[in-house]
């Protein structure tokens, strides 16, 4: 059996992703590591303070102690750790929006990013451009910060959050192709704002775990081949 390991920064995406699991990929064993002190510190900060990459790559590191076959980075807001943390990891490590990014640089020209934080907005629309700088592709980014989302969230009014994110959308969707959710947590809106929009809406979790699939898959292939 596989085991895969995924890391978060925080609490809210922990069971959804173990449903997207369950359903891609069920006879893999998910291990979760969660330190929900790291998206606090990342937040008060504005950005990946030296102390939380240190964090990051020490769970990566346990992640292999663990006999992980693949690590899953969570969180938007600290993939960039993870460009520099894998030449120090053994196994390979997906970010959970790499596939969302590609996706979104390739099919789409004029694309809106939706974010409660700007610690998760800047490195998700650099994360676009570079996807799109490897295509030799010429994209146009829209921010779409929803202020006074996350805080109404973890205020414990999920309600004033979901407003607070169908307006934005509402807001930068006119000239937009696509939506982009910077979060995997705003991934259960996805379809309320698509009708609220009528626009292509993209989400991380499922694209993460086929990412993941992808990469046990080749990992197989590869066993088999050095086994034949």
């Amino acid at each position: 059996m596989r085991t895969v390991v995924a890391v978060y920064t925080g609490q809210g995406l922990a069971d959804p992703l173990k449903a997207v699991f369950k359903e891609k990929l069920p006879n893999v064993r998910l291990v979760n590591i969660i330190d929900d002190s790291l998206i606090g510190d990342v937040v008060q900060a504005g950005h990946v303070p030296p102390g939380v990459a240190r964090r990051l790559v020490q769970y990566y590191h346990n992640a292999e102690e663990l006999g992980a076959d693949v690590i899953l980075n969570t969180c938007s807001s600290v993939g960039e750790v993870v460009d520099r943390a894998s030449s120090l990891i053994g196994i390979p490590i997906v970010k959970i929006d790499q596939a969302m990014a590609a996706n979104a640089a390739a099919e789409f020209s004029t694309i809106a990013v939706l974010a409660t934080l700007p610690s998760t907005l800047d490195p998700t629309m650099r994360l676009i451009s570079k996807e799109a700088s490897l295509l030799g592709k010429e994209i146009h980014l829209i921010q779409g910060l929803a202020i006074g989302a996350f805080d109404s969230l973890v205020g414990g009014r999920p309600e004033e959050h979901d407003r607070i994110l169908l307006e934005t959308a509402k807001r930068i969707s006119g000239e937009a192709d696509v939506l982009v959710l910077a979060q995997g947590s705003m991934a259960r809106m996805a379809q309320s704002l698509h009708e609220a929009t009528g626009k292509p809406v993209l989400s991380s979790p499922h694209l993460g775990v086929e990412q993941v699939k992808a990469v046990l898959e080749q990992l197989d292939r590869e066993q088999a081949g050095s086994n034949s």
